[in-house]
């Protein structure tokens, strides 16, 4: 795996990775895309185009410019509905003719406790959500979308947004914020579910990858590797909450000011949003419990306490 400081692509240059895939990446890099959002080109014919990416008409004229002679965008296919991944699938449709595929809108896939905290007013925080997306194509768990000497199976990877998905390629898999190389995702409710997030890591982890190309950062060459350390990251988070609720009741801000002390102020609210997602986590699991109604704002203790 490249070191993140070793991950500098030019963005706007179509880079061939492997055989019949190239990424482009986008002009929009922020403490959340890390160096932007990596656009996938995938075939030699027809092709496919894996998250377009954010609203900007460089990146659509550069990703046009990259289909060569003989060759037609046939499918457009959105891993998720965040600003940072979708906008850009419709402007490149209309472009093209290729119809959007992806597993839903922006609420598809929420789980039911993040679906009463949003009903509840809890706004989502991170990279932001396009409400207005809505594919052409609705894809289901475990569906195969086939195209010109290709094809992608459809892996439902909700956790970091209900309808996030990943794509099989063989023994290559197209794993979008799902898993990254350059750090863990964010979880951040009512978008994003811990829960989730954990059993769509040990979903994938019941497989043989070669290979992750990840939503931003460096290709994953050790896809096992990363999976067990992103686990046992999440893990060792948990026991860091459980440690503190034990001596004390508090809240997620609370938690997170103890706990990350070694993060950018910058980064402290979403620091705050994966500590809710944990607790959240462990109120549905029963060793933790808000001492009123569940909400982002709420004294958590331990439970029995």
């Amino acid at each position: 795996m490249q070191a993140p400081d070793d991950f500098n692509p030019q963005p706007g240059l179509a880079e061939e990775l492997e055989p019949g895939l190239r990424r482009i990446l986008a002009p929009n890099p922020s403490p959340m895309t890390y160096r932007g959002t990596n656009t996938y080109v995938l075939g030699t014919g027809g092709l496919a185009v894996i998250d377009p990416g954010p609203a900007s008409d460089s990146h659509l004229a550069v990703i046009l410019a990259a289909v060569q002679p003989g060759q037609k965008i046939t499918h457009i296919i959105v891993t998720h509905s965040h600003l940072d991944h979708s906008p850009l699938a419709r402007g490149l449709s209309h472009a093209t003719g290729a119809p959007v595929y992806a597993f839903g809108g922006s609420q598809a896939g929420r789980s039911d406790i993040m679906t009463r905290l949003a009903a509840n007013g809890l706004a989502g925080g991170g990279e932001g959500i396009d409400k207005e997306f809505t594919p052409d194509v609705p894809v289901e768990d475990g569906e195969v979308i086939s195209g010109d000497g290709w094809d992608l199976e459809v892996i439902h990877t909700p956790g970091h947004l209900g309808n996030h998905i990943a794509l099989a390629w063989k023994d290559a898999c197209f794993t979008a914020d799902h898993i990254m190389g350059w750090a863990s995702s964010l979880v951040s409710p009512p978008d994003g579910d811990l829960t989730d997030f954990m059993a769509s890591c040990r979903r994938l982890q019941q497989r043989n990858w070669r290979v992750f190309h990840a939503g931003h950062g460096a290709p994953v060459s050790d896809p096992a590797a990363r999976l067990d350390w992103l686990i046992a990251h999440r893990k060792s988070r948990e026991t860091a909450i459980l440690g503190a609720l034990a001596q004390s009741p508090a809240t997620a801000r609370e938690l997170a000011e103890k706990i990350y002390t070694e993060t950018p102020p910058a980064l402290l609210n979403a620091a705050e949003r994966n500590v809710f997602a944990h607790l959240v986590d462990l109120t549905g699991r029963g060793m933790a419990s808000p001492q009123n109604v569940l909400s982002a704002s709420s004294v958590f203790e331990l439970s029995g306490n």
